[in-house]
């Protein structure tokens, strides 16, 4: 992809993620991302109402009349963006690619954190850690981040979820926001996972094709699996073929499922034949509750 076509793509990206994120998801993220804390700000007189355990007992003593301590939020976090840049996330049979999808994602998100003034941080991984670019605000690290999504080209085909979270847990020490984006096809994550969600507020958020959970009935087709670069022949036609394809999706399913639930991390599924916006909104809402 040449310069002037990327700039262009960057921009495309940025004008429509930047408005949803300043539209819709801002106020939204505010509320289901706490800060880390109370931080203490100032100390006024006592008003009728006011909490009694906030009582500053030395200013009270000193000046003869009721001082309370005021605390405020600090908002100020750190969101790292896990995403995954195997083969597999380059697969789509309508419009938009699972990759597509994913660029939008971490855009929409990255905005909605400097909105509020946070700093964003990404990691791309396949079967090995690509590139990790460390945390920092402002629109042009973030434009940084949608050129590099746009145009980066992995040296692994595979996933290997469990390392990426090892890396991520060995880098990253300070406790953050973490959004893992993927199409979790791969296992035997479940202990780095459950690890990370101990230290961190993890989401994990599950990129999928439709037609990877059912296949159409179409008869003879030629596919080629973008992990091993091996070519199959598929049958559609035969209802063994679809079952198993449906079973390989539901088992695969089935284990992302169990471990985001047991490690207490939360989830969120999101088709690539469908808006992210409500879904993503939604989910907003019933974090912010």
């Amino acid at each position: 992809m040449d310069t002037a076509e990327l700039l262009k793509k960057v921009r495309k990206v940025e004008i429509k993620t930047r408005g949803l994120s300043k539209q819709i998801f801002s106020g939204e993220y505010h509320s289901a991302f706490k800060g880390r804390g109370m931080s203490f700000s100032e100390v006024r007189s006592y008003q009728y109402g006011d909490d009694v355990r906030n009582i500053d007992w030395n200013v009270t003593a000193r000046t003869g009349e009721a001082h309370i301590k005021v605390f405020e939020e600090e908002r100020e976090l750190t969101v790292i963006l896990l995403i995954d840049v195997s083969k597999s996330s380059f697969f789509g049979t309508g419009e938009q690619m699972k990759n597509d999808m994913i660029t939008e994602l971490c855009a929409v998100l990255s905005f909605s954190a400097i909105n509020n003034n946070d700093k964003v941080g990404v990691l791309f991984f396949s079967d090995r850690i690509e590139k990790f670019i460390p945390p920092k605000k402002g629109k042009t690290h973030i434009l940084r981040i949608i050129r590099e999504l746009l145009d980066f080209e992995p040296v692994g085909k595979e996933t290997n979820i469990a390392m990426a979270l090892e890396y991520f847990n060995n880098v990253v020490k300070k406790r953050c926001i973490c959004f893992v984006l993927s199409d979790f096809i791969a296992k035997e994550y479940d202990t780095a996972l459950r690890i990370a969600a101990r230290r961190h507020d993890l989401i994990g958020m599950h990129i999928y094709d439709p037609k990877e959970k059912e296949l159409p009935n179409i008869g003879l087709i030629r596919v080629v699996d973008s992990e091993t670069g091996k070519l199959h022949y598929l049958d559609t036609s035969s209802a063994a073929v679809r079952e198993a394809q449906s079973k390989w999706f539901g088992d695969n399913n089935a284990y992302f499922k169990t471990a985001f639930a047991k490690s207490g991390a939360d989830l969120i599924s999101l088709r690539t034949d469908r808006s992210y916006t409500g879904p993503l909104l939604n989910f907003f809402k019933k974090r912010s509750k």
